[in-house]
């Protein structure tokens, strides 16, 4: 039994016509700052994973996705130093709007080929593989 909280994550694998997925950095000033990562963020308490992800884009990327579409693909579940990451991934191909860094964070559309050059938080190491796999 681990004596740390459980933290409860989303993400999302956007997928552009050109089979790139976007992924951004954390900006300064926030854990593992200049880090990459697929968008996402904290489920809130009463707070369904796909509503989560629906907020955040929209807080963070400024773009609208639907329910629909965000289909589940995979998780990660990773024991940080003080805490237990669950992080469901989606794959979502439609959106509306053109993905924007609202919180300061630098974007970048990549092939999954290419994930493995960006250096990533260790929850999210073992979902690059999968993601290659798909794409």
């Amino acid at each position: 039994m681990s004596e740390y909280p459980t933290v409860f994550v989303v993400a999302v694998a956007l997928v552009d016509d050109d089979n790139r997925i976007l992924i951004a950095q954390r900006p300064e000033g926030k854990s593992m700052a200049g880090l990459w990562e697929f968008p996402g963020g904290k489920v809130e308490p009463n707070e369904s994973p796909e509503a989560a992800l629906i907020r955040e884009l929209r807080e963070e990327l400024s773009i609208d996705v639907t329910e629909a579409c965000l289909a589940p693909f995979t998780f990660a579940s990773h024991a940080y130093e003080k805490f237990h990451l669950m992080m469901p991934l989606y794959v979502c191909r439609r959106w509306s709007g053109t993905p924007k860094g609202l919180e300061g964070q630098n974007l970048k559309w990549v092939r999954a080929n290419q994930l493995k050059e960006y250096p990533m938080p260790p929850a999210d190491i073992p979902l690059i593989a999968m993601l290659r796999d798909l794409l």
